[in-house]
């Protein structure tokens, strides 16, 4: 059975619906063949008997009017014959050949069962040669009729051409639907497939599928995937030039200072003073590289295992990272209320999201940030300007740039910890301010 499925999997979709019909045509022929033959001779013998039946209601009632000759069994009799038996009398009978050379021996079976009909009807099939039908018509009378097989056969083989008709335009009905149907699945299906080679070849191409199911939900979605690859990319290089312009700022300041102290210039006053713009600059250089490789760590731990059953106490980090923040504008208040400081995960990368997000709030506060912290949850809150929605909805794109030409790894680092160790983090606008939310 699995390599059937298997085999089935490899067909393309047309080879697949022409076995789809096949098996469906073979399905009905067996159960044709197999179920309704072993029923067809009973429902055929019921209908001829049933004929039968009709037949005589008319002869008898001819004869209950006292019809004599032609009239009494009428101009429809076709090849069924009438034998009236009326006690003391002469049988009438509506054909003037001998029955016996067709009915070989039928008198003598008829004198065996009227002389012992009981009832109102006998029915019974004649071996090998025809149906019979025994009925009273009164208490000195009875009619026989006989039905020669070949009636029976043709009235049978008509029914089975009807069938083999019927399951042949079923079956062709059924063919031309699904070739229908498939090719409207194959067409759009290959309209994908020629849309994502061109822009996998970075040739310009267009994808319209006016479809509401599945196959329009792919169109859409990968229509959607592609503006995002484009935003992504877009994004990249922007933030490869922000990059670019940040580090090649310190790099040129440091060279310079670097070369004038070598010739024995201070760009900066004293030497010391100069020596300063150096290490300020490197620490800027270096923090820049330290977010890069941080972002590409997290984006590593994504696709690994990670142990997030490791419980750490947040308090002491919060603590350490506040002491060594207030220097970036020692105007602002920070106020940290805790109440709680179980969280899953390992201490450095939560010290990455703690700093990055606290520079974050300090960097657009205006007067204080408020951190409130309990077991697996922290809310950062600065009262600086509100921000936009679509800002918000952004905040987390690792190529986003900030308001203030950030080139936004802060918040993509802090997400993808977040992320990682199976917590959520929001952003939403307050009364006044914004506030950044961590919870489990």
């Amino acid at each position: 059975m699995k390599h059937i499925k298997n085999f089935i999997k490899r067909m393309p979709l047309t080879q697949q619906l022409l076995f789809m019909v096949v098996s469906i045509s073979m399905f009905l022929i067996s159960f044709f063949f197999g179920f309704m033959a072993l029923s067809v001779d009973t429902f055929v013998e019921n209908q001829m008997f049933n004929i039968i039946h009709d037949t005589q209601e008319g002869v008898i009632e001819n004869y209950l009017l006292g019809k004599t000759g032609p009239s009494l069994f009428g101009s429809d009799v076709s090849d069924m014959v009438h034998i009236i038996y009326v006690k003391d009398s002469i049988p009438l009978i509506s054909t003037n050949t001998n029955i016996e050379d067709t009915f070989p021996g039928i008198y003598k079976m008829i004198e065996e069962e009227l002389s012992k009909f009981e009832g109102d009807r006998l029915d019974k099939r004649i071996e090998k040669s025809g149906l019979i039908s025994f009925k009273n018509i009164n208490e000195s009378s009875e009619i026989v009729t006989i039905m020669p097989i070949e009636y029976h056969n043709e009235f049978k083989t008509a029914l089975l051409n009807t069938f083999v008709y019927i399951i042949v335009m079923v079956i062709s009905a059924v063919f031309i639907f699904m070739l229908y149907w498939v090719g409207t699945i194959i067409h759009p299906l290959n309209q994908i497939k020629e849309y994502i080679e061109k822009r996998n070849e970075h040739n310009p191409g267009t994808l319209k599928i006016d479809r509401e199911d599945e196959i329009g939900d792919l169109a859409r979605v990968l229509l959607k995937m592609e503006e995002e690859l484009e935003f992504q990319q877009a994004q990249k290089e922007e933030m490869l030039q922000n990059i670019s312009h940040d580090l090649k700022t310190p790099v040129a300041t440091i060279k310079s200072y670097s070369e004038a102290i070598k010739d024995g210039i201070y760009p900066y006053e004293t030497l010391e003073k100069s020596v300063d713009v150096i290490i300020e600059h490197a620490e800027r250089l270096e923090k820049k590289i330290y977010n890069l490789l941080m972002l590409n760590r997290m984006d590593y731990m994504t696709h690994e295992e990670i142990d997030v059953n490791e419980v750490i106490h947040m308090e002491p980090i919060v603590n350490q990272v506040i002491l060594s923040s207030k220097q970036i504008r020692p105007e602002i208040e920070i106020i940290f209320e805790c109440d709680g400081d179980h969280f899953q995960g390992q201490e450095e990368p939560w010290r990455v999201v703690i700093e990055n997000l606290l520079d974050n709030a300090l960097r657009y506060s205006k007067t204080k940030v408020v951190i409130e912290m309990k077991d697996n949850y922290v809310s950062i809150y600065n009262d600086g300007e509100k921000v936009s929605q679509k800002r918000i909805d952004a905040f987390f794109q690792p190529y986003e740039m900030g308001d203030k030409g950030q080139f936004g790894l802060g918040l993509a680092i802090v997400h993808r910890v977040v992320t990682n160790y199976k917590y959520t983090i929001e952003a939403s606008n307050q009364e006044e301010g914004v506030i950044f939310v961590i919870s489990k």
